[in-house]
């Protein structure tokens, strides 16, 4: 009886008025009246009855979401997709049998370094799948939800347990998922964990950078590795950003402690088969890798990041590097020019032991290489892969319609560019920079951008330049394209000009040592006579105080944090206090289908979100009302056969009322309107104290009239509204003294 009785409370709502169902739920769920151990004056004797947990109302905040973007637009994209919604890549039945044992069981069974003596001494290629990580940054400017990732990751796990592992995190996806698509980063790993636990996850780390586009402290960097671990990271590429050794050990290191993979990488840039490119030869490459094998890699990893790396190129730097150290060899590019399949099949040729790719549907352009035409490539060959060309194909066509849901992030190129050679932007900030170049409208002038790329490069003294490295190449380049500037003006001493921060965080050598050092003349100007480092940053770093820090941010946020939103914040602390307010104003957003969450729902249309196994909102869009005085318009809504609406501010309509502010419902300081209506009276004012039950002021609607009391003794700092102004429930009335 009870338990009908507590459901039958829990789906009855009564809005617009106080009622007592959060008192009876408590009441029905205390152990002693579950239990008949109480008497007549069991309420008068058990104060605990009254402690209300504050309902998630995750229906009302998800609907405020939609409506939002219904009325306004999500800032990220315009229009609407050309595609539908996609299927998942096969039929659910044929995924239902036992799974065949991976590479994350042989893992478990050999260890890191046994699994590395296994990779060495295969017959067959290994093959690394891109499509859930860098494949999409590549080519979407990583936009990709974990909704439609997700849609893919049980199929990977049956139709290819062949695989050597999935590349699924880290770099990119890791702010992006936050800033942009307001997801938890670690609520993707560990989904992934579960769909896919046989085979290897992979992610990138940018060493001292973490996944960040800075350096951090030592014990950051260490927190960070072992939370990723925890959270379930198999195998860990590190990379710097300048090719700085230095800089990577202290990942490395920790990668070691976790008994995971660890993959040390060597960004290729330059040309090897060029004679006349004398900087990064093939003595430097082999001096590099020499140094990362001594720092105790398992796994040495060749990142081509902008696809530069030739057929012939690659297959000299493979035979040399596998010759030198006796290490694994892993190869990345990016297939820009057009030709990269090609450098990959010299690769496996001269051995390399595991090679990138990704399905065929996001394949090519500046993402890696098509990895069905690889697999056909090599079959009945000794290198064969033994991955499933069937389940290949039925994947990508999966990943074909999903794409669809994305073109607002496809970069406005469709073959091909073999001035990669030129200008080696990495294919990973190539999408990206093409964006940001459409949003400062300097599009039309993108080769002028390119051109003016290659130059900053060169007045830098040809760098490496993978993240964060390129991001300050691209950000001087923006700078001097939208200031009409020339080389010759950036170089001149006596014209005074203000840099991207990010320029002379570099100059100062925050990022590292690049080879042969800074440009003198150039890192004079840009310091205005600061003394750089020459150090590696983190030996200057003062460890953070963890625990401190942790509830710091517990105050801010107003609630309790776990280790892995402490890692969160310790790699990004403002975008990660933006995504938590964003979680307190709107919910998880996360499982919202993709055109929904983009491009708002059309009138008629219903979507089911499923919040939880076995519990589903069903949301039907009915009607849209027109703007109000107070350019706030009504969104209706059907929820689960109910009628709902929201009130949402029209942001292109102007408002005859100044905007009311809504109480952030973290603060217990702040008391917002529990309903919508008008204030009719205000009984106090700021300095007064009042006591709990002290009435504050009084809200008219529907010609009733509610008294807002204090709900504890305190001292008014400030009303935050008059009489005669309208509210919407959650906007601010008053703010008592902290």
């Amino acid at each position: 009886a009870i338990k009908r009785m507590d459901r039958a409370l829990r789906e009855f709502r009564i809005r617009g008025v106080r009622t007592n169902l959060v008192f009876l739920e408590t009441l029905l769920g205390h152990a002693k009246f579950r239990g008949g151990d109480y008497t007549t004056r069991f309420i008068d004797e058990t104060p605990e009855l009254f402690h209300f947990a504050k309902r998630r109302d995750r229906a009302t905040r998800l609907l405020r979401f939609i409506g939002d973007v219904i009325v306004n637009g999500n800032p990220e994209v315009a229009g609407r997709p050309v595609g539908e919604p996609a299927s998942i890549p096969v039929r659910p039945d044929s995924l239902s049998g036992e799974l065949q044992t991976g590479s994350r069981q042989r893992l478990a069974e050999l260890g890191a370094k046994g699994f590395a003596d296994w990779m060495r001494d295969q017959e067959r290629v290994l093959i690394t799948d891109t499509s859930f990580r860098d494949a999409h940054q590549s080519l979407l400017a990583t936009r990709m939800r974990s909704h439609d990732l997700l849609g893919a990751a049980p199929a990977y796990a049956h139709l290819l347990p062949d695989l050597l592992s999935v590349e699924c995190w880290g770099g990119a996806t890791f702010d992006v998922a936050m800033r942009f698509l307001k997801e938890d980063p670690w609520r993707r790993l560990a989904q992934f964990r579960e769909a896919m636990p046989n085979l290897l996850l992979q992610m990138l780390l940018r060493g001292a950078n973490g996944v960040g586009y800075t350096n951090y402290p030592d014990n950051v960097v260490r927190f960070f590795v072992q939370q990723s671990a925890d959270a379930g990271m198999d195998l860990f590429r590190i990379f710097d950003s300048l090719n700085w050794v230095e800089n990577m050990r202290v990942a490395i290191d920790a990668v070691l402690e976790t008994d995971k993979l660890c993959e040390a990488a060597i960004c290729y840039t330059g040309d090897i088969s060029d004679p006349s490119r004398t900087k990064y030869d093939l003595d430097y490459y082999l001096g590099l890798a020499r140094e990362l094998k001594d720092a105790g890699a398992h796994i040495l990893g060749i990142k081509d990041m902008a696809g530069l790396c030739k057929p012939a190129a690659a297959r000299v730097l493979v035979k040399a590097l596998k010759e030198e150290t006796g290490l694994p060899i892993h190869f990345h590019t990016h297939d820009t020019s057009g030709i990269a399949a090609a450098s990959v099949l010299a690769a496996v040729e001269a051995g390399a032991d595991a090679v990138d790719a990704a399905i065929d549907a996001m394949s090519g352009l500046t993402s890696q290489p098509n990895l069905g035409g690889i697999v056909e490539a090599l079959k009945n060959s000794e290198r064969d892969s033994g991955l499933d060309t069937e389940a290949l194909r039925q994947l990508s066509t999966y990943w074909e319609q999903v794409r669809t849901l994305y073109t607002g992030f496809e970069a406005n190129f469709r073959s091909g560019a073999s001035d990669v050679y030129i200008h080696e932007i990495p294919g990973g900030q190539y999408t990206n920079l093409r964006q940001q170049a459409r949003s400062m409208g300097i599009d039309r002038r993108w080769p002028e951008v390119a051109n003016t790329y290659a130059k900053v490069n060169e007045m830098f003294g040809d760098i490496v330049k993978v993240t964060p490295s390129s991001k300050v190449v691209g950000d001087l380049t923006l700078m001097m394209i939208t200031g009409n500037l020339t080389p010759e003006d950036v170089q001149d001493p006596d014209k005074e000009m203000a840099f991207p921060e990010s320029v002379i965080s570099f100059f100062r050598g925050e990022l590292g040592q690049p080879t042969g050092g800074f440009p003198k003349a150039l890192q004079k100007k840009i310091l205005k006579g600061e003394k750089p480092i020459t150090v590696r940053p983190g030996s200057l770093m003062d460890d953070v105080d963890l625990e401190e820090t942790r509830k710091e941010v517990e105050q801010k946020v107003g609630r309790h944090i776990s280790d892995f939103e402490l890692g969160s914040h310790l790699m990004y602390p403002q975008v990660f206090a933006d995504y938590a307010s964003h979680l307190r104003q709107f919910g998880d957003v996360s499982k919202i289908p993709t055109q929904d969450f983009f491009y708002g729902m059309e009138p008629g249309g219903e979507i089911a979100v499923e919040m939880e196994r076995g519990k589903a909102l069903v949301i039907r869009f009915l009607a849209l009302g027109d703007a109000n005085e107070d350019g706030v318009r009504n969104v209706f809504f059907e929820l689960n056969g109910q009628p709902r609406s929201v009130r949402i501010r029209d942001h292109s309509q102007e408002s005859t009322r100044p905007a009311n502010r809504v109480a952030d419902d973290q603060d217990s300081n702040q008391l917002g309107a529990p309903m919508p209506g008008i204030i009719s009276a205000i009984v106090v004012e700021p300095g007064q104290k009042v006591l709990r039950g002290d009435t504050l002021l009084s809200i008219e609607a529907m010609k009733m009239e509610t008294a807002v009391t204090a709900e504890f003794d305190g001292t008014v700092s400030e009303v935050a509204v008059s009489i005669g102004a309208q509210v919407n429930a959650e906007d601010l009335l008053v703010v008592f003294a902290g």
